[in-house]
């Protein structure tokens, strides 16, 4: 390949991997601590940091415009916004703190002020997710081991579906487990958690920065509360009616209300939430429900969105069991046309008309955009856990104990990285320099991969990195080496260049071919500390082959053609002339 080629090639290369580390770089060396820490919190933290410095704010836009004063520093977003609303006529000379106030009411302020702040926190946190990760041994965090009951689970299908469990049947189950486990972590904004299969009967989690295992076991391991009712809308509006005249009564936890002869007897007060800007529960309303449970979460199998043929609108569609489909077929039956809502933990999440009796597929239509429709049938996946679980082991690290690690690492693996460069330029003189950059360009190739791969970095990781630094001037070493019996024969720099890595092209191969196999072996077999060491040992390989065998050569025939240098030194003991032709050495007429 001409050597023009290969230079755009490698500033294509390490092009795209800046683009790749740049989140890496960005994250970990520009952003403050206090706004890192903001971003690693849950979105409800997230949202009440955005609702509490927007009521400061608020405060004090209030107050400088009571003084005429101009507007407070770090408020410039809001003219930007006040523009907008200006248009067609006279903008002020001056956009002050009244200029600006005059323009919005109160709430649209607070919300504008809510949107910027929790967007560039979001922002933050998107950031993050796109940076190099760092592993549970680094970060501090919680780790559990789940067991899944396989003999409960066989026994209560062969109850339900009158059949024996087999291989699938496992597999559609568990993979619905790690579903409602994704989702139950995620509903109570846990941050950035690992939740993966273990062998074929366990599930590992891991919850980074998380240091309350009671919580966490509170958290997986409830059962779920899913339930179908019907809404009752005079009890709605009679309650309504009577909050707007007592504010301060509001429902208990359990749905009933302090106050007697409110709302019939049968009836319960709920909340009705909607999901907001971050992906929370946002509350919008109260909404009465009967206390009659039409249908309970655990008859629901199958669950997806998808889109009517006829009308284009979207709606989750469910199937349930055959004990489920008898019991809402009887329900829905006996109330076509009545309102049915769908409440999740005492939460209410939607509520539809029932249009005719339902008996084995359920579709909740409606005018959906495609995160509520998402939304609706992540809350009918998390219903129930359909595989009981049992802890079987949990371990908790110290962020004290992850940050040491993280400085031991970084010392052994610069040491190590230092330690062969050193070695390199004094053994090898002027040609270990050319060994130094394409050691460091590797390194630099790592930990682009990792990043663009959103691999996490631990503490097996490191040491696949550092055993990678060795591999790596391994190929340098048999190259220089192939080189000096090249310059014994008194040949030009050039011909020593073409014939040390033309010699030296398989010899480097074998060894990484045959090392790259036992580490996908690895990835394969092994698990936890075992894969992470595989996967970053399998990246050294690549990385280290290229810069070997690619970027080295490219910075020889570089010095060579473009900078015309005559003198290759690759040893102190050689003492030829390398100026020298081809046609002049030892044996050549």
């Amino acid at each position: 390949m001409r050597k023009r080629y290969r230079f755009f090639i490698c500033l294509l290369v390490f092009g795209a991997c800046f683009l790749f580390l740049y989140p890496t770089i960005k994250w970990y060396f520009f952003i403050p601590k206090d706004e890192q820490s903001l971003a690693l919190g849950s979105r409800e933290q997230i949202r009440d940091y955005a609702r509490r410095t927007a009521g400061h704010d608020l405060e004090t836009l209030a107050n400088a415009a009571r003084r005429g004063e101009a507007l407070p520093p770090g408020m410039e977003y809001l003219i930007d916004a006040a523009k907008k609303l200006y248009k067609g006529k006279p903008v002020p000379e001056t956009w002050d703190a009244v200029s600006v106030s005059r323009m919005f009411p109160r709430s649209d302020i607070q919300n504008l002020m809510e949107s910027h702040y929790g967007d560039r926190i979001l922002k933050l946190k998107n950031l993050q997710q796109n940076a190099v990760q760092l592993g549970l041994d680094l970060s501090g965090g919680l780790s559990i081991v789940l067991q899944g009951d396989m003999e409960a689970l066989a026994e209560t299908f062969r109850e339900r579906y009158q059949r024996s469990l087999n291989d699938q049947d496992r597999e559609i189950l568990f993979e619905q487990t790690l579903e409602v486990l994704n989702g139950r972590v995620d509903r109570f904004g846990l941050t950035e958690p690992v939740i993966r299969r273990q062998g074929s009967d366990q599930i590992y989690i891991e919850i980074p920065g998380v240091q309350d295992p009671e919580q966490i076991k509170a958290i997986i391991m409830e059962s779920g509360g899913l339930t179908f009712r019907l809404q009752d809308p005079e009890a709605t509006m009679a309650f309504e009616n009577y909050r707007r005249q007592h504010p301060s009564v509001i429902p208990n936890d359990d749905g009933t209300i302090p106050v007697q002869g409110v709302i019939p007897d049968d009836v319960l007060i709920f909340g009705y939430y909607e999901k907001d800007r971050f992906g929370l529960d946002e509350f919008k309303s109260y909404a009465a429900v009967k206390k009659e449970i039409g249908l309970d979460g655990s008859h629901i199998q199958y669950v997806s969105v998808e889109r009517d043929n006829r009308t284009g609108e979207l709606g989750v569609t469910f199937n349930l069991d055959s004990a489920g489909g008898d019991i809402f077929y009887e329900f829905t039956s006996a109330n076509v046309g009545a309102p049915l809502a769908m409440i999740m933990d005492n939460r209410i999440k939607t509520i539809a008309n029932i249009n005719s009796a339902i008996r084995d597929s359920v579709r909740i239509s409606g005018r959906f955009t495609a995160d509520e429709a998402n939304n609706i049938a992540t809350v009918l996946r998390s219903a129930a856990l359909p595989i009981r679980l049992d802890v079987v082991n949990q371990q908790s690290i110290g962020p004290s104990l992850g940050a040491d690690t993280i400085t031991r690492g970084l010392y052994a693996l610069l040491g190590g990285l230092a330690a062969v460069l050193v070695f390199m330029l004094l053994y090898y003189r002027s040609a270990g320099i050319n060994a130094v950059v394409a050691q460091i360009l590797n390194m630099y190739l790592m930990f682009s991969i990792l990043s663009a791969f959103n691999f996490t970095l631990t503490l097996p990781s490191i040491a696949g990195f550092i055993l990678t630094i060795g591999m790596a001037v391994d190929a340098s070493v048999i190259i220089f080496e192939r080189m000096k019996e090249e310059q014994r024969l008194g040949k030009s720099r050039k011909s020593v260049i073409d014939a040390g890595y033309r010699k030296a092209f398989w010899s480097i191969m074998d060894a990484n071919i045959t090392t790259f196999i036992a580490a996908m072996f690895l990835s394969q077999l092994g698990s936890g500390p075992i894969k992470g060491f595989a996967v970053s040992l399998s990246i050294g390989i690549f990385s280290s082959v290229f810069t070997a065998l690619f970027v080295s050569r490219l910075m020889f025939d570089f010095s060579t053609d473009v900078m015309g240098t005559k003198k290759l030194r690759v040893s102190w003991f050689i003492k030829q002339d390398t100026e020298a032709s081809d046609s002049l050495r030892p044996g050549r007429a």
